[in-house]
């Protein structure tokens, strides 16, 4: 069966899926990107996901044609032709095809493209037996100079520390900002629990906003956890009793081991595991999988 992409207006089959090497996506990394799950046919929390792509879109100044229920649609009509109801989705919109030059205005119309894939294998092993991860050299983009908030198709940053992390035998690893304050993973954001608070690193550190941590304070705020956002030193993961990765394809990822170090035994812990079947539930209530 033929895989289909969804590209500006329509859907099209993957071989026939072409862009312009005039568009200034390719060109100079002009363009935003969001990443999303679905259960049984249903993105988790869409209008979330589209909010922050149109934000991110003010930010760089770049105006959609499209509607909110058009983006939708799209999503919903690649998922559907695809036959993917539990699917990682990926919707892309650059700045669209235009002569040489990063001046934006030379570019009339963005270009639009929403793709679907399988979920990848091997999560289970991980939600029950936790993973490894390391501290990267490679630091999170200053927010004066570029902030990680944006999701943008500039993402050298994260592609660096994954080809350290790729040298090191890692899967994912913890960047820090340029104070040597905790930041995030190169595609998560970061928790971790100790002495009864839940820890994660604030926006003003310089962190990309996903809706599954977005997802996860709400839980633990209605659960009666505290919940402490702020700038911290690593050392304050290597005290940790718990602590897990998060984003939209892995949901929450428990983490046993930080540079070696074991953390709560070496086993996910019942916060996490508690937070992740809330988690879920949430999940399955809003999307009626």
């Amino acid at each position: 069966m033929s895989k289909f992409v969804f590209l500006n207006e329509k859907l099209v089959p993957e071989e026939e899926a072409k862009i312009s090497v005039y568009d200034h996506g390719y060109l100079y990394g002009d363009g935003i990107f969001d990443t999303m799950r679905s259960y049984n046919g249903t993105v988790f929390r869409l209008e979330r996901h589209l909010d922050r792509l149109r934000a991110n879109a003010c930010s760089l100044a770049l105006s959609l044609p499209w509607s909110r229920e058009e983006l939708a649609e799209a999503v919903n009509a690649t998922i559907k032709a695809n036959n993917l109801p539990d699917a990682y989705i990926r919707l892309s919109i650059s700045r669209g095809p235009g002569p040489i030059g990063i001046d934006p205005r030379l570019c009339p119309r963005p270009t639009l493209v929403v793709m679907a894939k399988e979920l990848p294998g091997g999560r289970e092993e991980i939600y029950t037996k936790g993973m490894a991860t390391i501290t990267l050299n490679t630091r999170r983009n200053p927010v004066r100079c570029l902030d990680p908030a944006i999701k943008s198709f500039n993402f050298l940053n994260n592609i660096l520390a994954k080809l350290e992390l790729i040298n090191a035998g890692f899967a994912e690893g913890i960047m820090l900002n340029y104070e040597s304050k905790v930041a995030e993973g190169t595609v998560s954001n970061i928790f971790w629990y100790c002495q009864g608070a839940l820890y994660t690193p604030s926006p003003e550190v310089g962190i990309l906003l996903g809706i599954t941590r977005e997802t996860v304070l709400e839980i633990a705020a209605k659960a009666g956890l505290e919940v402490r956002q702020g700038a911290y030193e690593v050392d304050g993961l290597y005290r940790a009793e718990e602590s897990f990765f998060t984003n939209s394809a892995g949901e929450i990822m428990p983490v046993t081991q930080i540079d070696g170090r074991i953390i709560g035994g070496g086993r996910p812990g019942p916060i996490t595991g508690q937070l992740h079947q809330d988690y879920r539930d949430l999940v399955a209530r809003e999307t009626k999988s």
